[in-house]
């Protein structure tokens, strides 16, 4: 993979020939392409560019503080114009080869032609490749003006494209996949987001798709999909807000990459919005780490009903687990697996055993490089080091997933695989931040077992935004009994208050997949108070599955309380059915001498959201959680909806385009209630069968 890096220092890095273009030539429009020269007619033509800025978690505290510039991960859509195919030889980056940057720390990690093999380098006329970029430094302090030279050596011909790489006014926000069944999707919904100060209408949307998974670096130009439908109806986005649109297929998707071109038309000009996905079945997955521990008669606790039952009860579908013997390597053999389904989430390889009809549907990831951000384990990779780690998997239909746990480097991780998620606590365990330098407690001191709550959420907003428009997941704060004794707190669990806190916290972003660390059989039976909270979260995620499944993070605001303290934490996810409302309390504190966090009992509250430009009059509005559908007090105030309630600790609310989301709901949770009756266990609340777990613990 790296050896025209070898033979780039062997020749001397020989610039003669190479295409020349002066900085004063390259024009300060927003993209402008291409510039052809030499022999042979090579024309490319950079089709879009999209900049997705890198952040910062200003809430957060380390030591020292975090400094430095701030780039952005950006994509070049590039499309051979050319009459025949082009081999590209050699691509430049401001007059440099990537590895460059790449030496002198200006970038993290690339994706671009120097680095491909010679068969992917041969592109195809009318092909369009999808090149990346992870920029450490901020591009737009010199403009954000960056000239691309390709070469094809064999006709002595290059071509050279300019652009400006700045911070966008619109973007694709999201993309998601669904499927009526199966796991090849027929429905794509993305969500656009327009920063600019004029209307944008969206006009269309098509797929560019490989001619083969093993081709999908070079992608072809599919028709626009003529069914779609857009919020707002009329398909025009107002001057800063969010719009939806849905596209459906007569055939299912392929499952490979895809860029998706986005039409639109703003002040009068047409121009397009873009995006580079995985196509893959989007699904709400509950995950559990550390589930394949070992029973008393030492076989794996997989191979117990009641361990299994227990993880139903839990609405866990996936884990952090390979192939078990005895479990799930004879699937559809009416086993206990066929009873008791839950998808592998691990290396997956050999990859031809798990790349095939038969297993995709039992597969919800690829993980297996642990945490690459810990430079102090044999974990520690570096960001070209991942991306080379997944290349086998780009041509398989095996999405890839990567656990980030320290926020001060996600951004040099960002755009890595197809599913990121990050790896974070907020009380008794291992962390980045500092939680002494927290001084937001009421009584002014600070602790050190415990941080704030509401860092999950801001940990959530980064890694989504600097990732977009693919969706993300986390591994939520579970029981876990491996944790140590911290600042004189004993309990190595969250409470079930601070569970559910943290991960509301994370639900209220808009994730689509939660893993609890960890669902161990130690751990569950020694904290058997957080299980019942686990069962109702899962209750109430899927009660709502299709806001999160269909939707995208809309709001957030923070509310203070008449002393100046931290109140409320108010965010919204928007969907076509509506808009899904969370309210976060944080008027809690520490309890120093139980040295855990305490909230108080429900409170008289008054929430104010922001409603879409499609729901300016919603047709309900009703709370919700795993206990049913109530009424709320609310009312239309000036493009809001103001809640009147009662509430503490997280609250889910629901401003419904009709009055039939209600019963939908509800109609929802009456089957998951059956559908947990129907397991016949209950550890939480029944003590024979918490009996039952006790009796498999080795002694």
């Amino acid at each position: 993979m790296y050896m025209y890096w070898t033979l780039l220092v062997l020749l001397g890095l020989i610039v003669v020939g190479l295409p020349a273009y002066a900085d004063d030539d390259r024009p300060t429009i927003a993209l402008e392409g291409p510039t052809d020269g030499g022999l042979g007619g090579m024309r490319m033509e950079l089709e879009g560019i999209s900049v997705t800025p890198h952040m910062r978690a200003e809430g957060l505290t380390y030591a020292p503080p975090t400094e430095g510039p701030l780039g952005a991960r950006i994509q070049f859509f590039v499309r051979n114009a050319s009459d025949t195919d082009v081999t590209l030889n050699e691509v430049l980056f401001n007059r440099e080869y990537p590895l460059w940057p790449m030496l002198e720390g200006d970038w993290a990690w690339h994706d671009t032609p120097n680095g491909w093999p010679n068969r992917a380098r041969n592109m195809p006329a009318d092909a369009l490749s999808v090149w990346t970029i992870n920029v450490v430094r901020p591009t737009w302090d010199d403009d954000g003006r960056i000239g691309v030279a390709v070469k094809d050596w064999s006709t002595d011909a290059f071509s050279v494209m300019r652009t400006e790489a700045q911070p966008p006014e619109q973007w694709i926000s999201s993309v998601t996949f669904t499927a009526q069944e199966g796991v090849k999707p027929d429905r794509m919904i993305v969500h656009v987001t327009n920063t600019s100060d004029a209307p944008m209408q969206m006009t269309g949307v098509r797929l560019w798709l490989p001619e083969s998974r093993a081709t999908y670096r070079h992608l072809f130009a599919q028709p626009f999909m003529d069914t779609i439908e857009t919020w707002p109806s009329t398909g025009v986005i107002p001057p800063g807000q969010q719009g939806i649109l849905i596209a459906t297929t007569d055939e299912p998707l392929p499952l490979t990459y895809t860029a998706v071109e986005l039409r639109h038309e703003t002040n009068g000009e047409e121009g397009a919005l873009w995006g580079h996905v995985r196509i893959k079945r989007d699904i709400f997955d509950i995950a559990g780490g550390w589930i394949n521990s070992t029973a008393r008669d030492g076989r794996s606790v997989l191979l117990h009903e009641p361990f299994l039952k227990a993880m139903k009860r839990l609405y866990v579908n996936s884990a952090h687990i390979g192939m078990v013997e005895g479990y799930n390597d004879d699937i559809g053999s009416g086993g206990l697996y066929d009873q008791y389904p839950i998808k592998q989430f691990s290396r997956l390889a050999p990859i031809d055993n798990y790349d095939s009809e038969e297993m995709l549907p039992h597969i919800h990831a690829v993980e297996f490089l642990g945490e690459p951000q810990l430079p102090f384990s044999d974990q520690g990779r570096l960001p070209q080091q991942v991306f080379e780690a997944f290349l086998p998997y780009a041509p398989t239909r095996l999405p890839t997933t990567i656990t980030l746990s320290d926020e001060r480097s996600f951004r040099h991780y960002a755009g890595l695989s197809d599913y990121p998620h990050y790896d974070a606590y907020r009380v008794i365990a291992p962390a980045a931040d500092v939680w002494r330098r927290y001084d937001r407690w009421p009584d002014g001191k600070r602790i050190g077992w415990g941080a704030p709550l509401e860092g999950i959420g801001e940990l959530s907003r980064v890694l989504r935004d600097m990732s977009r428009p693919r969706p993300c997941a986390i591994w939520s704060q579970g029981p876990w009994s491996g944790w140590y004794e911290i600042d004189g707190r004993t309990r190595l669990s969250p409470t079930a208050e601070e569970l559910r806190s943290q991960a509301y916290h994370a639900l209220a972003t808009r994730i689509i997949s939660l893993y609890w660390f960890n669902l161990s059989l130690r751990s569950i039976t020694q904290y058997r108070d957080t299980l019942e909270e686990m069962t109702r979260i899962g209750r109430e995620i899927y009660m709502l599955e299709d806001y999160y499944m269909d939707g995208d993070a809309y709001r957030f605001t923070s509310t203070t309380n008449n002393d100046g303290a931290p109140d409320w934490e108010l965010s919204s996810i928007l969907a076509p059915q509506g808009l899904l409302m969370f309210a976060l309390d944080l008027d809690y504190a520490p309890d120093h001498e139980a040295k855990v966090f305490r909230f108080n009992p429900p409170r008289p509250a008054r929430f104010t959201f922001e409603l879409p430009p499609h729901l300016p009059n919603p047709g309900d509005v009703f709370r919700v959680d795993a206990d049913g559908v109530y009424d709320v007090d609310w009312t239309v105030e000036d493009n809001t909806v103001v809640i009147e309630d009662e509430a503490t600790l997280a609250a889910i609310y629901v401003a419904a385009t009709d009055e039939d989301q209600r019963t939908t709901i509800a109609e929802k949770r009456n089957e998951l209630i059956a559908q947990e009756e129907a397991i016949g266990f209950d550890p939480a609340n029944n003590d024979a069968d918490f009996e039952k777990l006790l009796a498999l613990l080795p002694e």
